[in-house]
């Protein structure tokens, strides 16, 4: 059977309608559901010039595959206000967390087999007044899971690259002190435990980031590796962990050490994600490994100046419902 993806069509005056659309005709593994208001996936499409017909989805019935290679099912969420490509409001913020909220709930439920997620602004939700920092963040609060990781994957061409984070979006100076030695620990046994789960990689080999410039130079140019990540790292290589580093962020990038892991930990958002992006952008997904349901998104954001203009790639959501039905396979 074909596994049923929850798609979020995410910010209404970003992006994210318009590449759901383009869903539409795409050969996928799966059979997809899009969730966001009907009549903006309508307009959208009509600005755009795109001919793609919207049906109804009817929980509990399976989806249809229509003749028309040009057919989206929509779960319909109406907007709170109405939506101008390329114009934020805040009175839709509430509109962007309740299509999330739907999408998880069906796929705790069984429903959704899994989500994939287009991008929202995390500016105007706060604007809204919702304390909001991610997509990671809040699925993980509302999963009542302690701890998820959040990994960005994509391909190369010396093969996929793997990118997880020990912490996500704090302020840098903030990062320190949040890389405990528990969260570094829980941190390497989720990423281990879903590379074999999700990815069926029998041994996982993790290649850990150090934190400071030269990975501490032997603590002239600061401790963390010593007193910290690399504890944690002897301490789980005794569990069978196969872990190698504290590795210099600057080199641990280069193709020689790549080579030697299947999949890398970096200790803050920036320095990890500006490697993976500039390898794999607009091809590049995110996961966030330790939740008790599979999601995907976009490794980009709402794109505002792109919105309505139909020069937004749709490569990357393409990728995420790809890499959300693989899963989906595999559990």
């Amino acid at each position: 059977m074909r596994p049923l993806i929850a798609v979020t069509s995410g910010e209404p005056a970003g992006i994210g309608p318009e590449i759901c659309l383009r869903l539409a005709g795409h050969a996928s593994a799966a059979d997809v559901v899009i969730l966001g208001d009907k009549r903006l996936l309508a307009e959208r499409a009509a600005q755009l010039g795109l001919a793609v017909e919207l049906r109804d989805y009817c929980p509990g019935q399976a989806v249809d595959r229509p003749e028309s290679a040009n057919s989206l099912a929509v779960l319909d969420i109406p907007l709170a206000v109405p939506a101008v490509a390329g114009q934020l409001d805040a009175a839709n913020g509430p509109y962007v967390l309740a299509i999330l909220d739907r999408a998880l709930a069906g796929c705790q439920s069984g429903e959704f087999a899994a989500m994939a997620t287009a991008p929202v602004h995390k500016g105007v939700i706060n604007a809204a007044g919702v304390h909001f920092t991610g997509h990671t963040e809040y699925l993980a609060e509302k999963t009542g899971t302690p701890l998820v990781v959040m990994m960005l994957a994509g391909n190369t061409e010396r093969g996929p690259l793997r990118v997880a984070l020990a912490t996500t979006h704090l302020p840098l100076k903030d990062v320190p002190a949040a890389i405990t030695a528990e969260v570094l620990e829980r941190t390497l046994h989720i990423l281990h435990a879903d590379l074999q789960r999700k990815y069926g990689l029998a041994a996982p080999r993790i290649l850990v980031a150090g934190l400071n410039p030269h990975a501490g130079e032997g603590g002239y140019l600061g401790r963390e590796e010593i007193e910290v990540i690399t504890p944690v790292l002897d301490k789980l290589r005794g569990e069978g962990l196969l872990l190698s580093g504290p590795y210099p962020a600057d080199t641990m990038f280069t193709p020689p050490i790549l080579a030697q892991g299947d999949a890398v930990l970096a200790m803050y958002h920036d320095q990890g994600l500006t490697a993976l992006k500039y390898a794999t952008f607009g091809q590049g997904i995110n996961v966030t490994l330790g939740l008790p349901i599979i999601r995907t998104s976009v490794d980009h954001g709402t794109a505002l100046e792109l919105a309505g203009t139909g020069r937004a790639d749709p490569g990357s959501l393409f990728e995420a419902v790809a890499e959300a039905a693989r899963m989906a396979v595999k559990q």
